[in-house]
């Protein structure tokens, strides 16, 4: 809502304002504090007494849609910049990283110009509701590791449903239950292919990485069918966790690291190889 349905021509003057109300809240050292600054240690608990007391004043606000979301992204944001993680949520940092011990500061988010509409549903459900279009894009997961399990706190943040938490990241219990199909190794080509199915998109923008449950080939397979396709390959560095290695709870090493990049795979479908093609390169253009 934040980004996609809210116009900045109407409403960043007035996000400014409530953004000022926002950070004069009082701290409140409460469950968020406790569970993801103590309990574990995703924040600093000045920075995590000052995060829980803005969302509270949040509720308290009673703002409509979308500026309740552009709030919300604004706090989000602000907290992510004074974590302590290596970048996902599936653990923290041993000691405090420097960022952490900084004071938290509310930014306002970079509104975009222009109306637009959001919704959240099963993918499939979404592209049969949307009919035809020019352009889709998806980025579905690409193997076990759940969104909802890399980023529970930004869950519980936006929910504010005091979750029973499990485990020394305190995850949210629901992690163990709300899997994608796309989590699973055995269902992820049905869903795609039903996704796809689904879709009644001119050009077809697909996301994935060598690390998921289909492979490089595979992803052409399921795209063919739609149209013609290219392909473009970019090479990242892996994430920090990745980097360092497994260790156990004694901080010793359990594991190796195998390999320090990902390559990450863009297809592009149209009903012409130079459209497809075009598409791509208007892509990577936008890409930093």
């Amino acid at each position: 809502r934040c980004y996609v349905q809210a116009d900045a021509a109407e409403y960043r003057s007035s996000a400014a304002e409530f953004l000022a109300i926002l950070a004069e809240a009082p701290a409140v050292h409460g469950h968020f504090t406790k569970t993801w600054c103590e309990d574990s240690r995703f924040f600093h608990p000045d920075n995590g007494a000052r995060i829980e007391g803005m969302r509270l004043r949040l509720d308290e606000l009673k703002l409509d849609e979308p500026m309740h979301s552009i709030m919300l992204t604004a706090l989000m944001e602000a907290a992510d910049r004074v974590d302590s993680t290596t970048g996902l949520q599936m653990a923290y940092l041993k000691q405090w990283a420097k960022r952490a011990l900084k004071p938290l500061e509310l930014r306002l988010p970079q509104l975009l110009f222009g109306q637009g509409s959001v919704t959240r549903l099963d993918a499939a459900e979404a592209a049969l509701r949307a009919g035809p279009v020019e352009l889709a894009y998806l980025d579905p997961p690409y193997n076990q590791h759940s969104y909802i399990g890399n980023y529970h706190v930004w869950e519980s943040l936006v929910l504010w449903d005091q979750p029973e938490v499990y485990g020394i990241a305190c995850k949210r219990s629901d992690v163990r239950e709300r899997k994608s199909d796309y989590n699973s190794k055995r269902r992820i080509h049905q869903a795609m292919s039903a996704l796809l199915s689904a879709l009644d998109a001119r050009t077809l923008l697909v996301s994935f990485n060598n690390e998921g449950f289909i492979s490089e080939d595979e992803m052409l397979e399921l795209l063919r069918p739609h149209g013609e396709v290219a392909l473009t390959r970019f090479e990242y560095k892996r994430y920090v966790g990745a980097q360092i290695g497994q260790h156990n709870l004694k901080g010793k090493r359990v594991g190796k690291v195998t390999h320090l990049r990902n390559r990450e795979l863009l297809f592009a479908v149209a009903p012409k190889l130079d459209q497809a093609q075009q598409a791509l390169q208007a892509a990577e253009q936008s890409m930093p």
